[in-house]
Formats: structure tokens, sequence, C-alpha cells
């Protein structure tokens, strides 16, 4: 194999393991948003909360949400829009089209198409971890104002 060989799968690899790494992150902070979200309801419903900790842990619980949605939309699988490499794109091939596509290396474009996907995702990660930051303060002031008994 050539070195040019070996990079394109190289970078390949690394592309797929970053959009795999991003899923899992995005995971583990859905299911991490879900238990703030299981926590804010039982405290809600149990306690007797002033309404101002009420108001201010309506708005943690708001951004919260909003950070769920951005983790669905990061987790939710994208075919590579218009123009799908690999795996989309052979559903719709016939067993000769397959045999033909694998006989071209299209690696430079699946790598920018999953390129671009990757960054999207990190996109999204990066502003649903911002929002779930935004949310836990809120949280916390909620709290501090309940235990507090700030009117």
């Amino acid at each position: 194999m050539s070195h040019q060989d070996n990079a394109l799968t190289a970078a390949h690899a690394e592309v797929k393991a970053e959009l795999a790494r991003t899923d899992t992150k995005a995971s583990l902070l859905l299911a991490f948003t879900g238990a703030m979200l299981a926590g804010a309801w039982t405290v809600a419903t149990s306690t007797h909360l002033t309404v101002l900790a009420i108001v201010v842990g309506a708005a943690g619980v708001a951004v919260l949400l909003a950070a769920s949605t951005l983790l669905l939309m990061t987790v939710r699988p994208h075919l590579g829009g218009g123009t799908p490499q690999g795996f989309p794109k052979w559903a719709t091939l016939t067993p000769d089209e397959i045999r033909d596509a694998l006989a071209q290396d299209d690696r430079p474009q699946h790598i920018a198409v999953l390129s671009r996907i990757a960054v999207a995702k990190f996109r999204c990660l990066q502003r649903a971890i911002d929002l779930t930051r935004i949310a836990g303060a809120l949280l916390v002031i909620a709290a501090v104002l309940a235990w507090g008994g700030a009117a």
C-alpha cells in the first residue's frame, strides 16, 4: 500500500472514531440531563418552594429541555444530506452497482462528508454542554432560594 493509501485509511478511521466519540458523549450527557430533570421534578413536587425558587427552577428546567433537544439532534442519524456516501448510498444500489462502487476509491469523499457531520455534531454537543451548565446554575440558585426561604 502507498503512503497516500495508508493516510486515507487512517483519516477515514479517525473521522469515524470521532463520530462515535461524539455520539457516546452526547448519549451520556442526555442521560445526565434526564437525571437532572427527574431530580428537579422530585424536589419540585415534594417540597414547599417559594415563588422565586419556582420561577428560577422552571427557567433551569426550560434550559435543560433545550439542552436535551440539542443532544437529541446530535445523536439523530445524519446520512450526509443530498450526497450520501458509503452505507446510505449502498442501500439504493443493486448488487452489481455496489460491486462497481466498491471498485472505486471514494474515501476522500467519505472523509469530507463524515468530517462535516462530525463538526456539526461537535457544535451541537458544545451548545448542549453550555446550556446544561446554565441550567445547573439556575437549579442551584433555585435550591438556595428554597433553602434560604427567600420570598
